[in-house]
């Protein structure tokens, strides 16, 4: 099924990106990643060899975002598949009554920016090329997923922004798959809980002890390559659209 297939993905330098990357490749496919200019893009497309591409990307840039849509069609032809990684984090009280100081409206902002409406800029782009495809047997021609959070349902103190940048992306899934329905391109939304990943990384290990112990199971951080495989069961189930699914072994955010 992967053979010949081509994705797309954001944030694909590091984390959940690269390792998606991985797998698709992995299973036979070629790859884009799309990511900052000041990623480590280049050289994670260096290290994972043939049949991948970088193409640095800001996803709010309509520019940028055509200009990596072009590419994939110049180097491989065509795009099946688009993975949508590329999200920031940010953490800040709605009000902090210590320094008498409101949350920064332009950080709230930004991450909205990036997350709903990056995520969303690319969505819009590709499902044109995405729709070019022919129809297999089912009538589909792609697949489009999203990377929201479990913050989107249960976030915690001092994660308004974040969590409302991440219940967008969930929001807008069904409709979205409406939307694409009759071209066959289906919308499917991840919210992965607690991962490995280069931001989580930065925490000092007792922290991210705590964190594991509040997974009931598996008590542990999630693995990258765990949401890959996620990734690769929605390509291949072709009844999965319109959903967003939870990835984060039964976590309930606490406040």
């Amino acid at each position: 099924m992967f053979k010949g297939l081509v994705g797309l993905i954001t944030g694909g330098a590091s984390g959940l990106g690269r390792a998606t990357a991985e797998q698709i490749l992995k299973q036979g496919g070629s790859v884009v990643i799309c990511d900052l200019p000041s990623s480590k893009g280049q050289e994670t497309a260096k290290q994972l060899g043939q049949n991948v591409a970088f193409v640095p990307v800001d996803v709010t840039s309509e520019q940028d975002v055509k200009g990596a849509l072009q590419a994939t069609v110049d180097k491989f032809g065509r795009l099946d598949v688009v993975v949508n990684c590329a999200g920031i984090a940010t953490s800040s009280r709605t009000y902090n009554f210590k320094k008498n100081q409101p949350f920064d409206l332009k950080m709230f902002q930004k991450t909205v920016e990036v997350n709903i409406i990056g995520t969303f800029n690319v969505i819009r782009l590709a499902a044109g090329l995405i729709g070019k495809n022919a129809p297999d047997s089912d009538g589909q021609r792609g697949v489009i997923i999203n990377t929201a959070s479990v913050a989107a349902f249960d976030g915690q103190i001092g994660q308004a922004a974040y969590s409302a940048s991440k219940a967008g992306v969930v929001g807008m899934t069904l409709p979205i798959a409406r939307d694409l329905s009759k071209q066959g391109i289906r919308v499917v939304t991840i919210a992965p809980g607690l991962f490995r990943t280069p931001m989580l990384e930065l925490l000092p290990e007792n922290a991210i002890r705590n964190l594991e112990a509040s997974v009931p199971f598996p008590s542990r951080l999630g693995h990258p390559h765990e949401y890959a495989l996620l990734v690769q069961s929605i390509i291949q189930n072709p009844m999965l659209n319109g959903e967003t699914i939870r990835l984060d072994g039964s976590l309930r955010m606490q406040p």
